[in-house]
């Protein structure tokens, strides 16, 4: 896999092996739709190889966290910021829930937010959120969205993005976070919200 633009356009980005990476054509629609991120800051949740971070700062965002719990992903994310000589990404090997409840605590917020959890089906999930001790049969992605829409590390007017199953179902609007698009990819879709501004609307890429 390569990044697809950018400073860095070109270069190899190591894969976890069982890690299903975030396609080319996926990542490139991601960025087509943001538009310009340079100087934003950008947190990616469930990094795994951190491809989606690593095109972040190729494309000159000043502030990156990866969120990855996999010891074996962390040692993939590691050596692919050692290959683009980066100093300034940093590595959180905490749970993402554990690290959202830590950046709410710290009053660190984010311009930015991806996350691409993985893909379960009926699986029962716990997250430390409002609802702490309730397990639910409910998407990862679902969960971690309701828990970002309770904790305020999403900047104002901030975008969050998130990519997820297709039959997986996201509301609309959450607390102040409201959809502003959604793309399909096959199995795959990518759902941008948007914080405050209820009249923004993102316009289609060229």
């Amino acid at each position: 896999m390569r990044i697809t633009t950018g400073k860095y356009k070109g270069r190899v980005i190591k894969m976890p092996k069982g890690i299903r990476p975030t396609q080319e054509k996926v990542r490139k629609a991601i960025f087509d739709i943001l538009g310009d991120i340079e100087g934003l800051s950008f947190l990616e949740l469930f990094s795994g190889s951190g491809a989606v971070g690593l095109e972040a700062v190729s494309r000159g965002v000043k502030e990156l966290v990866l969120v990855e719990r996999s010891r074996t992903c962390q040692q993939v994310l590691k050596k692919n910021i050692e290959s683009l000589k980066l100093k300034a990404p940093e590595l959180c090997t905490q749970q993402a829930d554990e690290a959202i409840l830590r950046f709410n605590k710290e009053k660190r917020q984010f311009d930015v937010i991806f996350l691409d959890p993985p893909y379960y089906k009926g699986m029962a999930l716990r997250l430390r959120s409002g609802l702490a001790s309730t397990r639910i049969n409910h998407s990862l992605a679902k969960k971690t969205l309701q828990m970002l829409g309770a904790y305020d590390i999403l900047a104002p007017n901030g975008f969050l993005v998130v990519q997820h199953f297709k039959k997986d179902d996201l509301p609309e609007t959450l607390g102040d976070l409201r959809l502003l698009k959604r793309s399909s990819y096959g199995d795959t879709v990518l759902s941008f919200y948007r914080k405050g501004n209820p009249n923004f609307q993102i316009p289609n890429p060229k």
